[in-house]
């Protein structure tokens, strides 16, 4: 009786199965317990990525906004966590077939998030949950935030909104073009804000101008300290 055990383990080697006697085990089985995905994927990306926070204005400054210089500390991003790199073979993948195939982050990604936070446990411990505003895919992000607030028990809300449209977008081949392309764009769209720590979430990020803007946005009306978590960090970062 074939089982598929030890030819797995063989072939898996580079071996050559033929000849080898096989154990009288249970078949090997196709469903998965998304636990154990959790788990198995954590293993392979079992570091996670730091989000330093930029401490200054682009060249330039922001002219709609009216910044240039030094960001004050009270206004600037915390440091912050991003789950994976863009592209890669774990979670890299789960975020790209939810962003362009599936228009919905799984849930596996909610879990894997809160468990990195339980993990990162940063100081402040963020009491709220709001995110960057949908562009390009409407609502998945709101989506993705709302359901892991409430993975931990805190509260999701949406207070910002964007002008910017994907058919708006400029040249944007360096840093300080991705900054003027964010100028203006952001506003917060419902005061007064809570003034404790929140979690900022987004799900790509690569210059940070946009966690940096949104965290200059919360804490000028009110928020308290902004701890961004991002799904994940593209080339740039």
């Amino acid at each position: 009786l074939k089982t598929g055990h030890m030819e797995f383990l063989i072939e898996a080697l580079d071996g050559d199965t033929p000849g080898v006697p096989a154990k009288q085990l249970e078949p090997l089985g196709s469903d998965m317990d998304p636990d154990l995905l959790v788990e198995a994927l954590a293993f392979l990306m079992r570091s996670n990525i730091t989000i330093e926070p930029r401490k200054q204005w682009p060249f330039g400054g922001m002219p709609v906004y009216g910044l240039k210089g030094r960001i004050p500390l009270n206004h600037q991003a915390m440091e912050g966590k991003a789950l994976c790199i863009w592209g890669d073979d774990g979670w890299g993948k789960l975020v790209r077939q939810g962003r362009y195939q599936e228009g919905r982050y799984s849930e596996v990604l909610v879990q894997a998030c809160a468990k990195l936070l339980r993990m990162w446990d940063p100081d402040p411990t963020p009491l709220w949950v709001t995110c960057v505003p949908s562009t390009g895919q409407p609502g998945v992000i709101e989506d993705f935030s709302s359901r892991l607030a409430a993975a931990l028990s805190i509260p999701f809300l949406s207070v910002m909104n964007s002008k910017i449209q994907a058919t708006d977008r400029g040249p944007m081949s360096n840093s300080v073009q991705r900054a003027s392309h964010i100028d203006g764009t952001l506003a917060v769209s419902s005061s007064p804000i809570p003034d404790s720590a929140v979690l900022l979430i987004d799900d790509l990020t690569d210059t940070r101008w946009t966690l940096t803007t949104a965290a200059w946005l919360l804490q000028s009306n009110g928020s308290g300290p902004v701890l961004p978590l991002v799904l994940s960090m593209t080339g740039w970062g």
